[in-house]
């Protein structure tokens, strides 16, 4: 498959202006009017449809990830793993398939700056001969709630106060403050990686647990990590002002340059695999995506690596209408049971319908580069050409078939009807883990942003008393320096 092969051919290659149905222009600088001074005539048909069109240019923001920088490029298979997936783009080592890759912020605005401490999106859009596969993250590889329920509201009290619209921490921490699920994620939003240098030097992880199958149909579970080969690099909260205050679009400018300066960003995918017939036997539960696989029990193995040779011709066109959803996969991989990801195997692609429309992946960045054949017709911005007789399926008059059987996973699922958290939910050990691996500068840090967090004026003394008794509860020393900074007294 050639990676550059890409994009349409142009249909802008008149010498002329036109209007949008191609009728020639022979004046883009004045309105149709009565005399030289006007009224303007509703007849200027090139005036109504130019004002028309400017005046829908903006299409709804994401309600996360809304700021983004987006590059494209080629993933090459150098392990190989085809004994745990039959996966037709991981077929073989030497194997190359054409990617699209955004990285972006989660809470604020489109324009909002590149050196705010927050998560990092990190998704890839894999353009393989099966259809697209989207291989969505963060650059955290844990997440703040484990339960699709809880996320709308998560990201209200992230979002700036709908009164005042300004970002307030008190909210945070009140909504936290019932989540103790949150606090392994926490020890890296307020590590030294809550603010990454820029896009080209973190890494990434698809969070979730996913299902590899192989042609057999033996099902291992897996998770994916992206290393950067550059290395991983951040600001300090001085650095982040410094560098915001010169350019807000410090990051997407870095990764731009680099590109068109030959400096090719590359990363290494790794994966972690587990038995699923061996997922009961840990202290954790494997599907929460509040934990992480131990590596010294599942190690990194490595699978291939990605690079970003090129930049996008159109920020609009793949940067604002590219739409990623974990929902989108290909035959060898499958989901998992993780509540958290079941979810957002529906919001993802629902978003994207009411952002972009219902038939957002016949935009041409969204569209696989293999054929492809259904019978969902029509509605909006249906842009695809279509002639036959025949709209339904089984017909004698079409010879299209289904396709050959591929394997998912068949394991029995038994249970009764509830609404209920997980049965191992230990939110407070691996946090403890993390924190405790830190060096004392480190730690000195991490304890700052906590202070700063909590010293919001309205916070409330019962929700400061909460949040040493978490801290406490992921390791005593840090409740301790925590309560003697709020100048508190531990209460466990």
């Amino acid at each position: 498959m050639d990676p550059n092969k890409d994009r349409p051919s142009s249909a802008f290659d008149s010498p002329y202006w036109t209007t949008n149905s191609g009728a020639p222009v022979w004046n883009n600088d004045s309105s149709l009017t009565v005399g030289s001074r006007g009224p303007v005539l509703l007849e200027d048909y090139h005036l109504v449809e130019k004002l028309a069109n400017f005046d829908r240019e903006r299409i709804p923001e994401r309600v996360v990830h809304a700021r983004g920088a987006t590059a494209k490029g080629f993933f090459e298979v150098t392990h190989d793993i085809t004994h745990l997936t039959c996966a037709d783009f991981l077929r073989a080592p030497g194997v190359q398939t054409p990617v699209i890759a955004r990285f972006s912020t989660v809470v604020h605005e489109r324009g909002s700056p590149e050196t705010i401490r927050d998560p990092r999106g990190f998704a890839v859009k894999f353009y393989t001969r099966e259809g697209n596969y989207d291989m969505v993250g963060n650059n955290m590889p844990v997440f703040f709630v484990r339960d699709g329920m809880k996320f709308p509201d998560m990201v209200h009290a992230f979002k700036p106060n709908p009164k005042s619209h300004i970002q307030e921490t008190w909210r945070i921490m009140d909504f936290f403050s019932h989540q103790p699920e949150s606090l392994h994620m926490f020890t890296f939003l307020f590590d030294d990686l809550g603010i990454p240098q820029d896009y080209r030097h973190m890494e990434g992880f698809g969070v979730h647990t996913f299902t590899l199958l192989n042609k057999a149909g033996k099902a291992h579970l897996v998770k994916f990590h992206w290393k950067p080969t550059c290395g991983v690099k951040c600001l300090s909260p001085a650095e982040a002002i410094k560098i915001g205050g010169a350019n807000h679009s410090h990051a997407t400018k870095d990764l731009y340059d680099s590109i068109a300066a030959g400096n090719f960003p590359e990363w290494k995918l790794f994966i972690q695999i587990m038995d699923p017939d061996h997922q009961d036997g840990y202290d954790f539960d494997p599907l929460d995506v509040t934990k992480t696989w131990p590596e010294d029990v599942m190690p990194l193995q490595p699978v291939g690596r990605f690079v970003l040779n090129r930049n996008i011709d159109n920020f609009f066109e793949e940067n604002e209408q590219l739409a990623f959803s974990p929902a989108i996969v290909v035959p060898g991989i499958y989901y998992s049971d993780d509540k958290l990801l079941q979810s957002r195997l529906f919001s993802y692609s629902d978003t994207q319908r009411y952002r972009l429309g219902p038939n957002y992946l016949q935009l041409p960045v969204n569209a696989p580069k293999s054929s492809y054949h259904n019978n969902h017709h029509d509605g909006i911005m249906n842009s695809m050409y279509r002639d036959e007789e025949v709209n339904y399926f089984p017909s004698r008059f079409v010879p299209v078939r289904h396709a050959e059987k591929y394997p998912i996973p068949d394991s029995m699922v038994k249970g009764r009807r509830d609404k209920c958290v997980i049965d191992k939910e230990d939110n407070f050990k691996q946090a403890g883990d993390r924190y405790r691996s830190f060096s004392p500068d480190r730690k000195e840090r991490f304890i700052g942003v906590a202070l700063e967090f909590l010293s919001d004026p309205r916070v409330t003394h019962e929700i400061r008393s909460i949040w040493i008794s978490f801290w406490s509860q992921v390791d005593d020393t840090l409740g301790q320096e925590i309560a003697s900074g709020l100048n508190v007294k531990p209460n466990i």
